[in-house]
């Protein structure tokens, strides 16, 4: 966790990713504006089409039941019987002038046409006004006009929306025209409010997607910044691991090409310290190269990389990669032990190569950090499905500190004994990298002066494949 603040803190402090951090959060919530702004514009159309479409439906809906209700009552074309008036109570002729007290409107406010903001008027069919019932707004046109609807402006400035029709009489006839109207100042106030409260949402929005966006953009970029230490950490290892054998290459030419004469025997030693650099060189590269294959391959394939591959018996490769240790004159001193703990042969799909490389890193690495007199054990066993791997030595052991990052390309826990032993620090991350490519996982168990326990969990190939 303290690593982690760490790096935010300096990636905070980089200029190239606060650059990018801060595109990517403009992006972000420029794409993410543009995209709400085109939510709202719809949902205000939607909503504004569906107020519309109610409003036409309702006066549709009020003209219907108003001519049902007037056509048994119509006579003569042209004519308004006093019938009419059992249904418009509060008809008013065209050359009278009516006021409604207030007390009737609240009488009669059950009859839709009736309510506040609505009307009706009649037309002969000559298009003379007849009759008006309801509120009439003033300013409106006394012509008739031969379109069904219609948008008005009264003398204030306020919409009304105004339906016409062909009222026929009781035997079927034309009888002459009925309006109906009503305002459209609620459906407008309701339009305006819903577009300030988007208006001004908007940058607001805009605003805490902004904020949002810096600190996503935050989080999805430690990730890469950490990849970015690693790989900047990598190439400063690289370099210096580099540096000192060729230092060394140069220092042997030097020193011969300041030699007028060399003896065979000069030569001779100059040339082996020389190919003793290059080996140096050539096993760090094949390690980097090792690495970047393992990894390339995990990511590329993912789980078809191991399970692929032809099956490869444990109990023959920890024998063998024993066998081979045993000889080998820095074990001599050291006891190498080795406990199969299961009756069967325990098989996983694979590269044997590879796995050969694993088991021998791992106890390479025990014999190089045990004194002399020391145990080194490697136990094989089987837990579920897993089979299990134990390398446990008696030697150093690793500070609870450095435990974190031994499978870390170049780290060494002892800059010293590496060198002394010729290590570039690669052996435990290969060791890493081919258990992950084998699907399984590695951990370590150490404390400083009692040894160190490293433990590999490989998953084991299913019952019939081992034995194909």
């Amino acid at each position: 966790m303290a690593w982690g603040t760490a790096s935010t803190t300096l990636m905070h402090r980089s200029k190239l990713f606060n650059q990018t951090r801060w595109q990517l959060a403009v992006w972000y919530a420029a794409v993410m504006g543009t995209i709400l702004g085109l939510a709202g514009f719809t949902t205000y159309q939607m909503v504004a089409h569906s107020h519309w479409e109610a409003v036409q439906q309702e006066l549709q809906s009020i003209a219907g039941t108003l001519h049902d209700s007037l056509e048994p009552k119509l006579k003569q074309p042209g004519q308004l019987e006093p019938a009419v008036q059992t249904v418009l109570p509060n008809l008013c002729l065209a050359d009278h002038h009516c006021s409604l007290l207030p007390e009737e409107t609240e009488r009669h406010t059950l009859n839709a046409f009736q309510q506040s903001g609505y009307y009706i008027r009649f037309f002969d069919q000559s298009g003379i006004l007849l009759a008006t019932a309801g509120q009439v707004p003033t300013g409106l046109s006394t012509q008739l006009h031969d379109r069904n609807w219609q948008t008005l402006n009264d003398a204030n400035s306020v919409r009304y929306q105004q339906y016409s029709l062909l009222l026929k009489n009781y035997q079927g006839l034309p009888w002459g025209y009925m309006q109906v109207g009503r305002s459209l100042k609620e459906f407008d106030d309701h339009l305006v409010f819903l577009k300030l409260t988007m208006l001004a949402g908007l940058p607001v929005t805009i605003v805490l997607i902004a904020l949002a966006s810096w600190s996503l953009a935050g989080l999805a970029m430690q990730p890469i910044y950490r990849s970015y230490q690693k790989m900047q950490q990598f190439t400063a290892d690289a370099a210096h691991e580099l540096r000192t054998p060729l230092a060394t290459i140069r220092a042997i030419v030097e020193s011969i090409r300041d030699v007028d004469c060399l003896t065979t025997a000069e030569m001779q030693e100059a040339l082996a310290g020389v190919d003793r650099q290059n080996q140096r060189l050539v096993q760090l590269a094949q390690d980097l190269l090792l690495l970047s294959r393992l990894e390339v391959s995990s990511e590329t394939l993912g789980n078809q990389t191991a399970t692929a591959q032809p099956a490869c018996c444990l109990n023959d490769l920890i024998l063998d990669v024993v066998e081979s240790l045993s000889v080998v004159e820095m074990a001599a001193p050291i006891q190498l032990i080795t406990q199969i703990q299961v009756q069967e042969l325990l098989h996983v799909a694979g590269d044997e190569n590879q796995l050969v490389r694993l088991i021998s890193n791992l106890l390479t690495n025990a014999l190089q950090y045990t004194p002399a007199g020391g145990m080194v054990t490697v136990t094989l066993a089987q837990e579920d499905q897993d089979a299990l791997i134990h390398v446990q030595d008696t030697g150093v052991g690793i500070a609870v500190a450095d435990q974190p990052h031994i499978f870390d390309r170049f780290y060494r826990v002892s800059c010293d004994r590496s060198r002394h032993t010729g290590g570039a620090g690669l052996g435990l991350a290969i060791a890493k990298a081919i258990v992950q490519f084998h699907h399984g996982r590695i951990r370590v168990t150490s404390e400083l002066g009692r040894g160190s326990t490293f433990t590999v969990y490989l998953p084991l190939l299913q019952t019939g494949r081992g034995h194909a």
